[in-house]
């Protein structure tokens, strides 16, 4: 399942129901990224995005991670809008059979969702607004999953 909502989210009732009754599934891996604001400096992150490709999008790294990995099920729930500091941005989760599988996927799901995923991120704070970009050791960290 895929959604991008301006909506606050619980991560551990996302999780908990999104592997409820996957009796099947040895391993749930997930990962949560969260809003952060080191010394006030910033008081929110506000996301854009445009509805539908960005689901798109996501969608299509998805399914190549389900394509790469032996999973039985993913979740990836990302905030657009406007994101306070200590609020979750995105939850990764996968379920597999083994755990290897399923944390390989949510860091291959995050290393693109970080670098590829078709959001516009400004940080805001009291001096005002800055846009934010990857970092160059994001691009790195998803160079380790080209084909060779």
């Amino acid at each position: 399942m895929i959604r991008v909502s301006p909506t606050p989210f619980d991560p551990q009732a996302e999780t908990a129901a999104f592997a409820a009754g996957h009796t099947e599934a040895g391993a749930l891996a997930s990962f949560v990224g969260v809003c952060r604001s080191e010394t006030g400096a910033v008081t929110a992150l506000h996301l854009d995005h445009y509805p539908g490709f960005t689901e798109s999008e996501i969608a299509r790294i998805d399914a190549e991670a389900r394509a790469r990995f032996a999973l039985i099920d993913t979740l990836v729930i990302h905030r657009c809008g406007m994101v306070r500091p200590g609020e979750p941005i995105v939850l990764a989760a996968t379920l597999a059979a083994h755990r290897k599988p399923a944390l390989q996927a949510v860091d291959f799901l995050m290393d693109y969702l970080k670098t590829g995923a078709p959001f516009w991120k400004r940080e805001i704070g009291p001096d005002g607004e800055r846009w934010i970009e990857p970092r160059a050791d994001d691009y790195e960290a998803r160079e380790q999953w080209k084909e060779k």
